[in-house]
């Protein structure tokens, strides 16, 4: 580290004789890294940094190598004997890899069933080759019915506590017409669920296969167990913040209003987040809650049809590439391909802005129907478009540390503040390392300056 401070100190005396350049306010872009996909609805990734998976909606799980940014031509695994190949909402709908994926090998997808449209959640495991699963080893966890093909939700995940997080949605058809996000007996639909997929409560049942969080919000009171929160209409793709544990959701709206809802790290559960008496923060005039209610939690935001149609809910940036981004919130609209972010304190909703224009991919290519986000190993962020490809987030220019616009030396002096701290945005040579050649790389390319 004293080595560090004393490069620090001496490219820092000489920043008054650098000049300073311009660039355009554009300060990322969006690199496509795979196409020719068949519906990709997520992309998903465990601890290894060298693999992502994309899950695509007819069952078919592909690997994508990270080292060369292809995908191997075996797939992971192949589900689509299992998956309803019939609507736009039914199919292989999500994917998450156990916590302790790297010892125990298993991982958990959320498809529509082939045979009786039922949603099912199910465990596999790797198989010895560790890009291809064992499609042998399926355990089923959990099903539910749905009587309609629509809002069938999908998206699965591990939170920080270890427990698998499922959103359901309310089973389709206009204005939830059984009240089902509000029934919080004998009803999964139009909910959170929440399971610990390491233990099994229920021995006798061979179609469930899961324990019971004792800290779940319905335990010994009225309402499923299994519920977390409820009063969703169809929660199209969630997160969890890496860094903090806060949930984000972004609900699919009616028609007028889309939605994005959030649950801090540490929130005990049981929340209503309003469907179907409210669509965003407008009243429906439907029963089954009453608006703008005390017990209810509301949007932290919501947009109008005038500028969407169907709300894909995204991630926190917690990558490396783009130091100034981290902690924004990116989503984006299915119906017009628009992209925002904006950051949120938990109180406080603050840089909001549109990304459509500054993602416009540099080769061309153009970003369509986004029905999804990931991120890999690294919180590096991905962009699913259902036509079939799939891009990465990634600087408009590498030297503009602090995202201003402008390659000058206070990008140096940000840069070297990464550097001493061995922050792995510093990494410019790209070798896992952060030391001397990452300096002399940066100050080459600093000094060509931005595109």
């Amino acid at each position: 580290m004293g080595s560090k401070i004393y490069v620090w100190a001496a490219i820092g005396m000489s920043l008054a004789f650098l000049g300073i350049r311009t660039a355009g306010a554009q300060t990322i872009v969006a690199e496509r890294v795979a196409s020719g996909l068949a519906k990709p609805l997520a992309l998903v990734s465990h601890a290894d940094p060298t693999r992502a998976y994309i899950v695509q909606q007819r069952g078919l799980i592909l690997v994508l190598d990270l080292t060369t940014d292809t995908v191997l031509p075996t797939p992971f695994i192949d589900l689509s004997g299992r998956v309803s190949q019939s609507g736009n909402e039914r199919g292989l709908l999500g994917m998450a890899f156990h916590p302790d994926f790297e010892s125990n090998g298993l991982f958990y997808v959320d498809f529509t069933d082939r045979t009786t449209h039922a949603t099912v959640i199910a465990q596999f495991s790797v198989s010895s080759d560790p890009d291809v699963a064992d499609p042998g080893s399926f355990v089923q966890l959990l099903t539910y019915p749905q009587p309609f093909s629509n809002h069938n939700g999908g998206w699965i995940g591990f939170g920080p506590d270890g427990y698998l997080y499922i959103g359901a949605g309310d089973g389709g058809d206009a204005n939830d017409p059984g009240n089902r996000a509000q029934t919080i007996e004998g009803m999964f639909l139009g909910k959170i669920l929440r399971l610990d997929v390491n233990g099994d409560d229920f021995p006798a049942d061979p179609d469930r296969n899961y324990a019971i969080p004792p800290t779940n919000p319905f335990v010994g009171i009225a309402g499923d167990d299994e519920i977390w929160a409820y009063g969703m209409r169809n929660p199209w793709r969630s997160s969890f913040d890496r860094a903090t544990g806060d949930l984000w959701i972004g609900d699919v709206g009616q028609d007028a209003v889309e939605e994005i809802d959030f649950e801090p790290a540490g929130d005990p559960g049981g929340n209503n987040y309003g469907w179907r008496c409210m669509e965003g923060t407008r009243c429906t005039g439907l029963s089954g809650c009453t608006c703008n209610g005390p017990e209810l939690t509301l949007p932290i935001h919501d947009y109008t049809h005038a500028e969407g149609c169907s709300v894909t809910g995204g991630y926190v940036y917690r990558g490396a590439a783009i130091p100034h981004l981290r902690g924004t919130y990116f989503f984006a609209d299915y119906c017009s391909a628009s992209v925002w972010s904006f950051r949120y304190d938990g109180a406080t909703k603050s840089e909001f802005q549109s990304r459509t224009a500054e993602l416009k991919p540099l080769d061309g290519t153009t970003i369509n129907n986004i029905v999804s986000f990931g991120e890999d190993a690294r919180g590096e962020l991905y962009i699913c478009d259902n036509g079939g490809e799939l891009f990465r987030v990634v600087p408009r220019c590498r030297v503009d540390v602090n995202g201003d616009g402008m390659s000058n030396t206070q990008d140096v002096l940000g840069f070297l503040n990464l550097w001493a701290a061995e922050d792995p945005a510093a990494d410019f040579t790209g070798d896992g390392l952060v030391d001397t050649r990452d300096v002399l790389r940066f100050l080459n390319d600093w000094t060509v300056g931005c595109p």
